[in-house]
């Protein structure tokens, strides 16, 4: 059985705190570890074979370092050049593990999701695994707490003759309205559609070419034309240009006589929005869900997160108040839909905050930009140990370096400087140069650019150690 593990998103529904370069399952919302890490981890008393991890092109460094961070080392990390949803995004990782395996069961899951009881999911799977490996197409259905308009449903048909808690699938449903929902629940027989799935490669392959064959096709040479580049694979941009956009259920799942579906009732959540996640989080007698700095006086019901500074609520209730580094969110709880609008506009308005956050995280360290103004800005720039940028030039700016501490190895034009601590240089416009980290220690230093143009677009590069060239 082989995880396949879904990173994908756009960042919008839990802004300031994800961004598109940042989404959610890569912070760490409800414990230290980020989602992908507890998705990936909570996996372990399984024994299952190493991972293949399908994400964004510009998320590649950040799934692999989070990976690595807690000891896993990936089958390999599919990139995707264009968001198509989920049926392709499978099958990218079927036809994968089947050049590489023997035809594995694939346990699909996203990044993002909460599960509070792990030993119940983990039966779950065990349950699902006989039955997938018999050939139907498994998905877990979630035993739904309350009627819940946001979520598509399952209804389940008779159980399979000799399994334990598993069903046929009767139908899919798409999401209902409030009242709708509320007979869904009590009836008993239906369950929230959870976007995970347990099934064989070769048979989701099959019901693919069955139901939906441009999408095999497409991904077949997506990957048949693929770059294999360090940890990652490069699928061919031109050929998944053309793959129809479309997820699993809609593709699969819900034209297939083989479909299946298990109960799965252990604290599931995909974190949707604000308000899904005040519901996760540990609460106060109030009912708050406090993270970082905050007093709280005659509030209650309230989910108030904390990055920087000290966040103070008096007799306010039913509020997200949410500080990051460079943007504070004050909403109703029950208006977390509407948070997207909010990304929505940013992104029209061309302010970039809707993309990353002031900290940008790169394969050799991150920079925090902490001032900027005309013609001017200043970074604070982290090295990790043995890391360096590219051999690179700017054609409109200059570049101040200072040590503020670890040693940095600085190639500049035809020069070499080893640099330490309270110790600087500068770059002049136009000369190629490298920024280096050959100690044991983080390398901090502070850069203060000036020029006519101080965009990250504004980069020449002539040689790079991640291989930076697409």
């Amino acid at each position: 059985m082989i995880p396949v593990i879904l990173s994908g998103g756009s960042g919008s529904r839990l802004w300031p705190k994800s961004r598109q370069a940042y989404p959610k399952q890569f912070l760490p919302l409800t414990s230290e570890k980020t989602l992908i890490q507890n998705t990936l981890l909570r996996l372990n008393p399984l024994g299952l074979s190493d991972p293949i991890v399908v994400c964004n092109e510009d998320h590649r460094f950040i799934v692999a370092e989070q990976i690595n961070q807690i000891g896993i080392a990936p089958d390999g990390i599919l990139l995707e050049p264009h968001p198509r949803n989920t049926a392709p995004a499978v099958a990218l990782a079927a036809l994968y593990a089947q050049h590489h395996h023997d035809d594995p069961l694939l346990l699909v899951l996203p990044a993002d999701h909460v599960i509070d009881d792990d030993e119940t999911f983990l039966r779950c799977v065990q349950e699902a695994a006989p039955v997938a490996e018999h050939g139907a197409l498994v998905t877990f259905g979630i035993v739904p707490s309350r009627p819940e308009s946001g979520y598509g449903y399952i209804r389940r048909g008779e159980p399979l003759p000799g399994e334990q808690n598993v069903y046929a699938v009767d139908s899919f449903v798409e999401k209902p309205d409030q009242a709708r929902a509320e007979g869904f629940v009590k009836s008993g027989e239906y369950f929230w559609n959870s976007g995970m799935f347990l099934f064989k490669a070769s048979r989701y392959l099959a019901e693919l070419e069955k139901f939906a064959p441009e999408i095999l096709r497409q991904c077949k040479l997506a990957l048949q034309d693929a770059e294999l580049d360090r940890d990652f694979t490069w699928l061919s941009g031109d050929s998944f240009a053309d793959c129809p956009e479309d997820s699993v259920d809609y593709a699969v799942m819900e034209q297939t006589e083989e479909a299946a579906v298990v109960p799965l009732d252990a604290g599931w959540s995909d974190v949707g929005s604000w308000e899904s996640l005040w519901e996760v989080l540990e609460k106060d007698p109030n009912g708050n869900a406090c993270q970082g700095e905050v007093i709280s006086l005659d509030s209650s019901n309230c989910l108030i997160s904390s990055e920087k500074s000290l966040i103070a609520t008096v007799g306010v209730e039913d509020l997200v108040i949410v500080e990051s580094d460079d943007a504070i969110l004050v909403a109703r709880k029950n208006r977390g839909q509407d948070v997207k609008t909010i990304v929505n506009l940013l992104e029209q308005r061309g302010c970039g905050r809707h993309r990353f956050h002031r900290k940008v995280y790169r394969p050799w360290g991150h920079y925090d930009s902490i001032d900027e103004g005309e013609r001017f800005q200043v970074k604070r720039i982290t090295v990790k140990p043995g890391e360096k940028l590219s051999l690179q030039k700017h054609h409109h700016r200059a570049e101040h370096w200072i040590v503020v501490s670890g040693t940095a190895l600085v190639t500049c034009g035809e020069t070499e400087l080893l640099l330490t601590e309270n110790q600087s240089t500068y770059i002049p416009l136009g000369v190629v140069h490298r920024l280096e980290n050959p100690g044991k220690v983080e390398l901090h230093i502070i850069e203060v650019q000036s020029g006519a143009y101080l965009g990250e677009d504004d980069i020449v590069r002539y040689d790079d150690h991640y291989g930076r060239h697409h």
